[in-house]
């Protein structure tokens, strides 16, 4: 693979110390990155790269969406968490095609890519469709084909073990670049033995586990009545956390003390979606207790229906600043840590091992941000700038793996003129047809 010399960039390495080179140079070789500072003397690269004026940082990493939901952005608007479900989005997806699939998780991928994403980890149905669109777009994934285990008839696909035979076939496919987890939606849904059965599976075949959990108070109630436990104590009960892959558990919106130490203790990884929860109106605790528990948590942008984008400068900026406002503590989620989130914590959360930090030695998943725009000025603090100020229209370029998906905000890898235009038919088309509740959320 070519040489690629980043050079007369501000590096922010998101490394251990926290390093940031000014004006410096990055040299990419075979996908992975091989000088840091400044580039060896006798270089010679096949590419060379001018980074005055922008900022190299690792991609970023959405640890929890829904990609194929961009077909219902705007869909089912203004409702509580109960009716968006029931009403909206348990009907649209009983319209749903793999077609369909296909080319919403596509035009996510162009808005992801856009906004600077790297890497994201979804969970959703049809999934070898997403695992297409992953392959196409050259970015990596962690992809869970959700699963309910309450009958054929709630099922969108062919049940758990039709997703186990899909998981043979997609784990690790790309390169590697694509990865999977067993995908039952959440205890308030999957009954205590489809549960059992799916941590079985896991152990035997070495998969990770990725569902939602507490996000409610009425999901913890219902908890208690059925089981005489929490939903963190009820699933750890069950084995959940305790699977090879390991486990994320999407939301945690309603935790105690025990149910911190406990997903602090099993190595659970927390998804935390900042904006659909403002936006479905869900209270959410602060996240300093937990993050100073120990609990690994990082940041997604959940589905286009709850939040209406997937970028994650917006997520990064909200995380900060929702959390300084609820414990009226400016300190609060201080300097790089939501940067961290998004990018490091996220990726360990994915199973990306090396992604989410520039380091000699890691792979080149990369982005360069612009610096040269009004909002990014003056710099007097870098990585506030880039928590608070920044956005996803800011990227320029995103690299994977050395390999370049965007360049100078065009995108290198997808056909984005056919997919905005299958996609916005293709979303039309499927909330005229024929829809029916497929399932009722009780929680």
């Amino acid at each position: 693979m070519a040489a690629i010399h980043i050079r007369n960039a501000e590096i922010i390495t998101l490394d251990e110390q926290g390093t940031i080179y000014h004006n410096a140079d990055l040299v990419v070789r075979d996908g992975r990155i091989v000088s840091l500072g400044t580039a060896p003397q006798d270089l010679r690269a096949d590419e060379v790269v001018d980074g005055h004026g922008r900022a190299v940082l690792p991609g970023l990493v959405n640890s929890h969406c829904h990609s194929p939901m961009t077909f219902e952005r705007g869909w089912a608007e203004d409702l509580p968490f109960d009716r968006w479900l029931n009403e909206k989005i348990w009907v649209a997806e009983s319209a749903l095609t793999p077609d369909d699939v296909y080319w919403g998780a596509a035009l996510a991928a162009c808005e992801m890519i856009r906004c600077g994403t790297a890497a994201f980890n979804d969970h959703y149905f049809y999934m070898d469709r997403v695992a297409e669109v992953a392959s196409q777009s050259g970015m990596k994934a962690a992809l869970t084909w959700c699963v309910f285990g309450i009958g054929q008839e709630a099922e969108v696909g062919p049940g758990l073990d039709g997703t186990v035979e899909w998981i043979k076939e997609t784990h690790q496919s790309s390169g590697g670049r694509i990865r999977t987890f067993l995908g039952p939606h959440s205890p308030y849904i999957c009954p205590p033995e489809f549960l059992t059965r799916v941590v079985e599976i896991a152990h035997e075949t070495g998969q990770g586990i990725h569902l939602h959990l507490s996000e409610s108070q009425d999901q913890v109630d219902q908890s208690l009545a059925r089981y005489g436990l929490r939903p963190v104590q009820h699933v750890n009960g069950l084995g959940v956390f305790d699977v090879p892959g390991g486990c994320v558990a999407a939301h945690c919106l309603y935790i105690d003390r025990e149910d911190t130490a406990i997903l602090a203790e099993k190595g659970v990884h927390v998804p935390h979606c900042p904006i659909t929860y403002m936006k479905l109106a869900m209270p959410f605790p602060p996240l300093k207790d937990r993050l100073e528990a120990g609990v690994r948590v990082c940041l997604g942008t959940d589905g286009p229906a709850s939040n209406a984008d997937m970028d994650m400068f917006a997520a990064i900026r909200q995380t900060a600043l929702i959390h300084k406002y609820q414990l009226a503590d400016p300190q609060a989620i201080p300097g790089d840590t939501a940067l961290r989130m998004a990018t490091q914590y996220g990726a360990r959360a994915l199973g990306f091992e090396g992604t989410g930090m520039l380091k000699v030695g890691s792979p080149a998943d990369l982005i360069l941000v612009n610096l040269d725009v009004p909002h990014m000025r003056p710099m007097h603090d870098l990585i506030a700038n880039l928590v608070h100020s920044a956005k996803g229209a800011d990227v320029t370029d995103v690299m994977v793996d050395g390999r370049w998906l965007m360049r100078k905000r065009e995108l290198v890898t997808l056909d984005e003129e056919r997919i905005l235009y299958e996609a916005d038919k293709r979303a039309r088309a499927m909330v005229q047809r024929g829809m029916t509740q497929l399932r009722e959320y009780k929680g």
